[in-house]
Formats: structure tokens, C-alpha cells, sequence
């Protein structure tokens, strides 16, 4: 989700990029965005891409960890005792808790808590075992009590939908285009993308980013249709005594996974499950390869 304290810009703008496609850009989760047409009718154009960027703007305010308005927000207001939720939040817990057990408690949407020792600001500031181990055991979803619409989140404990909001707003987004729009389209949101059709000059163009340089590419990726999303572990990190710590946390543990891939890209059916499968390789550290082909999909590492 977005960063804290920047405020969501409500600037929508539409541009030509070659193979006549209009491109209407905005920010939202906590980077830029764009909707990518093939049209030459910029109002339609920009019509599409409002409906979009008003999507990820929903989604970022309702579930946003920074902000006092949100759904997550009232939801730590009520902690140690239920509180029911709307039908959207309820999936998503639901979405959550089938992750968790399914990975084992790799991916726990409750280990958010774990910034309160974590400032990945590429410092040499490593919190101590014993920092860790005081906030650890606030970390676990199976100490939640959850059956829809109902939830108890313990005292101290955290939800932070970081792990899968953008993607899930990807989707949602290309739902609402797919249903008004046949002709190609692309969304893509701070890097992470779905895709209906190819445009009439063949593939989409897909540039996947060194993790060292926002400003040069790794791979080019063709996209016909689809979604990709990236996971990596470039700009956030700790620097000790010639020690990288990675900011992807081992919820179980507390601490960086080890030997993990630089980033890791996904193509699936939908973003939201990509993104899924990227972060969980990412979290499977020097076996991110191993995992990635036992899920039988396309992938690609930048070491």
C-alpha cells in the first residue's frame, strides 16, 4: 500500500505511446500508474483509465495500513475484541487464511508487526535476537479468531494487506475494464499487470527492472494476455559488517530470508496470483527456484 504521509494524488493524465495506444497515468499505491488502450479516442481513453485509477484509489484507502480511515485501521481500534466485517474484507481474510495454512505460515498477513524492529533504510541498524523475540509472538494468524463476517484480532497483533493489495487492485481494475471494453487493454499498477488481449502490433512489451537500477532493464518480457507481477528485493535492506539483510522476513522467525533471489517475476491468470507465488518464492530463499518449478508456471529470477 501506499507509503506513510504521501497523499494520494488525484492527477489523471492520458498521453500517445507507439503502436497507437493511449497511455492514462496516475499515482496510486504508493507509485505510478498507467492504463495502457489500444484506441485512438483519447476521451474514451480517458474515461477507461478514470475508472481504473478510481478502483485502486478504493482500494488503497480501505485497506491501507497508514491511514486512520481504513477498514484495517478500525479493525487494530478494536483489537481484543470481534468486530464485523463487510463482505470485500471478509474475502480477503479468507483469501489470507487459506495462504497461511497452505504455506505453512510462510505468507501471514500478521507479521507487519515485525517494522516495529525492522527499518530497512539501508542502515547498518540489525535489531538483536532479543528485540526479535519480543515482537515475534504477536506474529501468527492462527492466533486470530476469524469465521466470516467475525474477527478477534489479539491485542498488539497487526492485519497489513501489503502482501497482495496491489495485485488484488490490479484485478479488481481489470474487471471493471474488461466489462466495458473488448478491445486490448493493459493495467499496470506500480509493476504489477493484467492484460486482456495482445495489441494490434503483436505482444505487450514488458520490461522487468535490474534491482540495483530502477533505470536500466533486466528482461524484456512479450505478453499476449494475462497478468506477471514482480516480488524483489532491491531497495530496501540493512548493510553490516558486509552482511545484506533483505527486507523479505521469514514471519516464523522474525529475520531476512536467506539466500533469497534479487527478484522474481510470475505470469499467472490473475495478478493477485502471481503475486502470490512470486512472494512466497522470494520467501523460500535459495530454494525460490526449486519452489517455482514444482508450481508448474512461467517464471523468471534476476540473481
Amino acid at each position: 500500500m501506499a507509503e506513510r504521509n504521501s497523499p494520494l494524488a488525484r492527477n489523471i493524465t492520458a498521453e500517445d505511446r507507439p503502436g497507437g495506444l493511449i497511455a492514462v497515468c496516475f499515482q496510486a499505491l504508493g507509485g505510478p500508474c498507467e492504463v495502457l488502450l489500444a484506441t485512438s479516442e483519447r476521451s474514451h481513453a480517458l474515461e477507461l483509465g478514470t475508472v481504473a485509477a478510481r478502483e485502486a484509489w478504493r482500494i488503497e484507502q480501505k485497506f491501507s495500513r497508514y491511514r486512520t480511515d481504513s477498514v484495517i485501521a478500525d479493525i487494530h481500534r478494536q483489537r481484543g475484541g470481534f468486530t464485523t466485517v463487510d463482505p470485500e474484507t471478509a474475502s480477503l481474510l479468507d483469501f489470507a487464511e487459506q495462504c497461511y495454512r497452505s504455506s505453512e505460515g510462510l505468507f501471514d498477513i500478521t507479521s507487519g508487526v515485525l517494522r516495529a524492529v525492522w527499518h530497512f533504510d539501508g542502515s547498518d541498524r540489525v535489531p538483536g535476537l532479543t528485540e526479535v523475540a519480543r515482537v515475534l509472538p504477536l506474529v501468527g494468524f492462527s492466533k486470530v479468531q476469524w469465521r466470516a463476517p467475525r474477527l478477534l484480532l489479539p491485542v498488539g497483533m497487526e492485519l497489513d494487506f501489503g502482501g497482495f493489495g496491489k495485485e488484488y487492485a490490479v484485478d479488481r481494475a481489470y474487471e471493471l475494464l474488461a466489462a466495458r471494453r473488448p478491445g486490448p487493454f493493459l493495467v499496470n499498477l506500480g509493476g504489477d499487470l493484467r492484460a486482456n488481449h495482445q495489441p494490434p502490433d503483436g505482444c505487450w512489451q514488458i520490461g522487468i527492472e535490474r534491482p540495483e537500477s530502477a533505470r536500466q532493464t533486466a528482461l524484456l518480457l512479450e505478453l499476449e494476455h494475462g497478468a506477471l507481477a514482480t516480488s524483489g528485493d532491491a531497495r530496501r535492506f540493512l548493510l553490516k559488517d558486509g552482511v545484506r539483510y533483505g527486507h523479505i522476513l521469514d514471519p516464523r522467525t522474525g529475520w531476512p530470508v536467506a539466500g533469497a533471489p534479487r527478484s522474481v517475476t510470475v505470469a499467472a491468470s490473475s495478478c493477485t496470483e502471481a503475486g502470490l507465488i512470486s512472494t512466497l518464492a522470494l520467501l523460500h530463499g535459495a530454494r525460490a527456484r526449486e519452489f517455482l518449478d514444482d508450481q508448474g508456471i512461467k517464471y523468471w529470477i534476476v540473481e
